[in-house]
């Protein structure tokens, strides 16, 4: 199984899972070239991509829907209300109603010999979900995790026991409060309906950790409210004050790049 995030962050996201035998995207928020730019560094190309699966319709997740799906009649997966969404967004273009098809939070998904499940996550969208992929035939399992307002024991079983996973560190809390945003953005980002702090992602990731946990990636950062290295600093420090027996050296931990793609991770 391969994995690696291709763009994440508030300007985009995108990330690559697939095998010998199957490549998927999850989500396509930044534009249809950067993607391929990403794939071609791992010798694809986007007509080797057999699915696209939907977080949720925000534009920095669906920003190349209409133009890949244009050219490259790739089959759309997400919950109905995301399909909806996408297609009342008049910038993506025409997307096509035919290469879109409704998933169900908890049902898995068979393309190829990946098995990918949506699973419900608390955001300000119409049905948002993160996704589980786990390859058939070996069990090996990667997560893609971002756009979370809090997280629970729910969210906490379906990252449990991934192999790899990218997972949402999307602000420094002492840094919104005091930069830019007006009140009602930053009352957003930090409701239970907007994102994951730094701290929380460390604990949400204390929580997961496992001997058979190879890569996490810290993605979707703000651009105004986070620093990759204090994203990385506070995640690890909440690993190693806590009561767990696991130490964050212990693991590899890094923050996905906004606009190149990251570290190929093969398990």
């Amino acid at each position: 199984m391969r994995f690696t995030s291709i763009a994440s962050g508030s300007s985009g996201n995108a990330s690559y899972i697939g095998t010998d035998n199957t490549h998927i995207l999850v989500d396509v928020g930044v534009t249809m070239k950067a993607i391929n730019e990403g794939l071609h560094a791992m010798n694809l190309d986007l007509r080797d991509i057999q699915a696209i699966f939907l977080t949720h319709e925000h534009i920095d997740h669906i920003r190349a829907v209409g133009t890949i799906s244009r050219k490259y009649g790739i089959p759309i997966y997400s919950t109905l209300e995301t399909l909806r969404e996408t297609l009342l967004n008049k910038t993506l273009g025409a997307v096509p109603k035919e290469m879109m098809f409704p998933i169900q939070p908890d049902e898995a998904v068979t393309i190829g010999d990946l098995a990918v499940t949506p699973f419900t996550i608390d955001h300000d969208a119409a049905n948002p979900v993160g996704y589980r992929m786990e390859e058939t035939e070996t069990g090996k399992k990667a997560a893609v995790a971002t756009d979370l307002g809090h997280f629970d024991a729910y969210i906490q079983s379906n990252l449990r026991g991934v192999n790899a996973m990218v997972l949402e560190a999307n602000h420094d809390i002492a840094m919104l409060n005091a930069g830019p945003y007006p009140l009602s953005l930053k009352r957003r980002i930090l409701s239970d309906h907007g994102h994951l702090s730094n701290e929380n992602s460390g604990r949400l990731l204390d929580q997961v950790l496992h001997p058979e946990l190879r890569h996490v990636f810290l993605g979707h950062l703000s651009a105004e409210n986070n620093l990759p290295e204090l994203a990385l600093r506070t995640v690890r420090e909440q690993i190693d004050q806590s009561d767990s027996e696991y130490h964050a050296k212990d693991f590899d931990i890094t923050v996905a790049s906004r606009n190149h793609v990251s570290e190929m991770i093969e398990f």
